[in-house]
C-alpha cells in the first residue's frame, strides 16, 4: 500500500511555522533627498546574510534571519537596511534527526520569502526601485559554516 500523506511525517521530520516577525528593523536614507535626485546608475549593493537559532522548548525554534544591506554610488552610502526577521517553528522528527540542519536549512528556506518582502518593501518605500533579493542556498551556507566550525576546532 503506498504512503499517504497522512503517514508521510512518521517518516521524516514535520515542520509547523506557528509564527512569524519582525524582531527589529532599520532604514537609513542619509542623502535625501539629493540621493532620489541625483542617482543616475543602480548603486553597488553590499548584502550580509546571518541565521541565529535558538531551542525554545523540546520541539520550539526561534530562528532569526538577519539581512544587512548597504547600497554605495561614488563612494557614498545611499541607503543602508537592517532586519531581522523572526519565526517560531515546531519541528516533529525522528530520534537522532539533525535538529541543527533542519532549522538552518528548511526553516530558513521557509521564512526567507516574507524577509525577502520586508526588505523590497522598505527599499521602495524609502524612495528607491524595490531591492530584489536573490534566493539563498541555506543548504550551501550550512554546509559552508560546519566545515568551518570543524576546521576550527582542536584536535
Amino acid at each position: 500500500m503506498a504512503d499517504t500523506p497522512k503517514e508521510a511525517p512518521a517518516n521524516g521530520p514535520s515542520i509547523a511555522l506557528k509564527g512569524q516577525y519582525i524582531k527589529d528593523v532599520s532604514f537609513e536614507n542619509p542623502r535625501a533627498p539629493q540621493s532620489l535626485l541625483t542617482l543616475r546608475e543602480p548603486p553597488s549593493i553590499d548584502i550580509s546574510i546571518d541565521l541565529n537559532a535558538q531551542r525554545l522548548q523540546d520541539n520550539l525554534f526561534e530562528l532569526v534571519i538577519r539581512i544587512s544591506v548597504r547600497a554605495i554610488h561614488e563612494k557614498n552610502t545611499v541607503f543602508l537596511t537592517d532586519l531581522s526577521y523572526g519565526g517560531l517553528f515546531e519541528v516533529n522528527a525522528p530520534e537522532g534527526a539533525d535538529f541543527e540542519r533542519i532549522v538552518l536549512v528548511e526553516c530558513a528556506f521557509l521564512l526567507f520569502p516574507f524577509a525577502r518582502r520586508v526588505i523590497s518593501d522598505l527599499t521602495r518605500d524609502g524612495g528607491f526601485p524595490p531591492l530584489q533579493l536573490d534566493p539563498i542556498d541555506f543548504f550551501g551556507l550550512y554546509q559552508q559554516n560546519k566545515g568551518n566550525v570543524q576546521r576550527t576546532q582542536p584536535e
